[in-house]
């Protein structure tokens, strides 16, 4: 009784693993780069507290996403709420939005002039990516960035 009350639990347990592993999107078949360039739409600082800088505080960023190599009109946006931990240092997390699918990104930054960040999933034709991200500013005035997304499947 002991033994098949032990091989059903670990056959259940091994399908349950099994099932919950995504082999991700069947359209991406090798990692790969994506390289845009962003135009910031709007910065939004929310203070919690203390006049100055500090753990609770938000920044809300919200982008326009361009590829000039195939259009000169937006292709996306990107949306990330960085929640501050210190006086700094940011927890972000956010989202690019692109026409097969959605990157999520999540990670600490200090300065917004460079950062990496991790991709930790998406969606669509991005179902299930891992990798990095890693932003570059290129303009302050008006914000532009370069987005350089290196993508494992």
């Amino acid at each position: 009784m002991k033994r098949t009350l032990l091989a059903i639990t670990a056959g259940l347990g091994l399908g349950l693993i099994g099932g919950s592993t995504s082999l991700g999107s069947p359209e991406l078949t090798k990692p790969g780069p994506i390289r845009l360039t962003t135009r910031g739409l709007t910065q939004q600082f929310v203070n919690s507290g203390d006049p100055s800088r500090g753990a609770g505080d938000l920044l809300v960023i919200r982008e326009l996403l361009y590829n000039k190599g195939i259009t000169r009109n937006a292709i996306g946006h990107a949306e990330l709420v960085c929640t501050y931990t210190g006086r700094l240092s940011r927890q972000c997390n956010g989202t690019f939005s692109l026409p097969k699918g959605k990157i999520s990104v999540a990670g600490t930054l200090i300065y917004r002039q460079f950062y990496v960040l991790a991709v930790v999933g998406g969606t669509g034709f991005y179902d299930n990516v891992r990798g990095s991200l890693t932003v570059t500013l290129l303009k302050r005035k008006p914000r532009k960035d370069l987005v350089y997304f290196r993508l494992l499947i």
